[in-house]
């Protein structure tokens, strides 16, 4: 099993969040995804940080630009592995992250925001 082409992926990818569309985001990700985000469990407290299947992203997500307008990601590296694709992307506030991606096919079946352990606040979402 392999991945889509990593630097095809992240271009992608990185299209659909700078334009704020949830939905081309969406289209990466299997129906029964399963996402991983400290940010998340910041945005939909309920999801103690664990998102199951496409609507909860999108719900997470369309709630998430709702209260960072002003999101962009520029991507500093991308990372290739048998099943997984990293994304080390810089977001609106000059915050390193790396989105982990475990890919089925050609489609996200697994997927984990991380940030850096000492950030309070890692998505600049305004309290």
């Amino acid at each position: 099993m392999s991945t889509p082409d990593p630097h095809a992926f992240a271009r992608d990818w990185l299209a659909a969040w700078n334009a704020h569309d949830v939905e081309a985001v969406l289209r990466h990700f299997h129906d029964d995804v399963v996402f991983t985000s400290p940010v998340a469990a910041r945005v939909l407290p309920e999801s103690g940080g664990v998102l199951r299947g496409k609507d909860e992203l999108r719900r997470y997500w369309t709630e998430g630009l709702r209260l960072i307008p002003d999101l962009r990601f520029t991507v500093e590296a991308v990372y290739a592995g048998v099943t997984a694709i990293v994304i080390t992307y810089r977001n609106q506030q000059d915050v390193l992250v790396n989105e982990v991606l475990i890919f089925d096919g050609d489609r996200v079946r697994e997927g984990h925001g991380t940030y850096p352990g000492d950030d309070p606040n890692p998505a600049g979402a305004r309290d």
